[in-house]
């Protein structure tokens, strides 16, 4: 048994479901086992003692299922305004490209976000995190990308800090700035980029707003040339890259991300074997999104089997937005990803823990239980794993820990 000391709290007489790929049983789940937390780490996890009565630090969690705290490596969760006038469209058969095409789609909600104090913003996003954390999410990405000017980039990022300053949550900031061609560049895409490569995103990354750069590699988005413009910039500065591709169409947007050793790929619904293949050897991962696929009432799912074959990790996020998918909640996304992808349950708690660690470049810190490990993790009213995707509508958090303090 781990000596304890003083500072210690050991989280004792519990199921430990830890993500570790390590352990060869499915989950990584140790039965009657043991965590002894100190500064906000795992120190150990070991077999349970028993009961401590010197121990002033001990929580019996009397045979509560644990797991690591749960991660959404991909939202768009700061923005002003709704649209849900254009689900209406799409239910009336307009398309998502000819609503884009018209001025709405990100452009639409361009507007609203530009036009919304930064209290407004924080307001909202306040609200959508809380939804979150509830659901046992302690890792949280937020993408700009609704501002698409300098000032407006700027105000979605410092809401996002304000946020992780506000609440028990690490947020990731990526600065996803070539999202769309803003109304003033409309016709000028490549004038819109030198704005992103030249102003945007050197200005930003000089007052430490972001973490890493995404693009749009589609059809309705950037091309490959114009996206890798945004990666060059990015990379010349030492800074990580994502990006949304193979959403709508095979542009071979994951290659590119590939080529620049990206973190993620995500949409990947066109994904060929070729994009698969570039994939496993950049150790990039496929960012599955079901809740888009479903709100969008896409046909093409993304290449899981291949992925599988390829062994490229699979995460699994919400991609929260307010046009193709309003669904704030992780647990639906698990319960879609299973139901509409085919991945297994494991696999797609897998994709919410250290496959979406792995996302976010955390991969050594977050997303299992294991020494050394951030003491992120989430106490359930269940016996097993699959019971918190099988009824996503029922919640049954027990307890929220970050750093090692009960949050909720």
């Amino acid at each position: 048994m781990t000596e304890l000391t003083a500072d210690d709290c050991l989280w004792r007489n519990a199921r430990l479901a830890t993500l570790d790929s390590r352990l060869p049983q499915p989950y990584g789940l140790l039965e009657n086992y043991a965590l002894v937390v100190r500064n906000g780490h795992i120190r150990a996890v070991v077999p349970d003692p028993g009961p401590r009565p010197g121990q002033a630090n001990c929580v019996d969690l009397e045979g509560r299922l644990v797991t690591p705290g749960l991660i959404d490596c991909h939202t768009h969760l700061i923005f002003g305004g709704s649209r849900a006038q254009e689900w209406e469209q799409r239910m009336n058969g307009v398309s998502y490209q000819q609503i884009s095409a018209q001025g709405g789609g990100i452009n639409a909600t361009v507007g609203a976000t530009r036009a919304a104090q930064p209290a407004q913003l924080l307001g909202l996003a306040r609200q959508r995190v809380k939804k979150l954390m509830h659901e046992g999410v302690t890792t949280l990405e937020i993408k700009s990308g609704y501002g698409l000017d300098l000032q407006s980039e700027e105000k979605m990022l410092q809401v996002a800090g304000r946020l992780a300053r506000e609440n028990p949550i690490e947020i990731s900031r990526t600065l996803l700035a070539a999202h769309a061609t803003p109304a003033e560049y409309k016709g000028d895409p490549e004038g819109y980029i030198t704005l992103v490569c030249e102003t945007l995103l050197p200005a930003l990354w000089e007052k430490g707003l972001f973490e890493a750069v995404d693009v749009f590699c589609e059809s309705v988005g950037f091309s490959p040339a114009q996206s890798e413009r945004v990666f060059r910039a990015a990379c010349a500065r030492g800074i990580a890259v994502k990006g949304h591709v193979e959403q709508l169409s095979c542009l071979g947007g994951a290659q590119l991300v590939s080529r620049y050793r990206g973190l993620s790929a995500d949409h990947v619904e066109y994904l060929d074997e070729d994009g698969v293949a570039a994939m496993a050897q950049s150790a990039t991962v496929a960012v599955l999104l079901p809740g888009a696929f479903y709100f969008l009432n896409e046909s093409r799912r993304p290449p899981v089997a291949l992925l599988r074959k390829y062994r490229v990790p699979m995460a699994v996020a919400t991609d929260y937005n307010p046009g193709t998918s309003p669904f704030l909640s992780l647990h639906l996304a698990m319960n879609m990803a299973c139901v509409q992808f085919g991945l297994t349950p494991e696999e797609a708690w897998a994709g919410v823990t250290r496959h979406a660690a792995q996302a976010l470049g955390r991969k050594s810190s977050h997303g299992q239980l294991a020494a050394g490990y951030v003491a992120d993790f989430v106490v359930w009213d269940a016996q097993h794993p699959v019971e918190i995707l099988y009824e996503p509508a029922r919640n049954p958090l027990y307890l929220r820990v970050f750093r090692g303090e009960v949050t909720a």
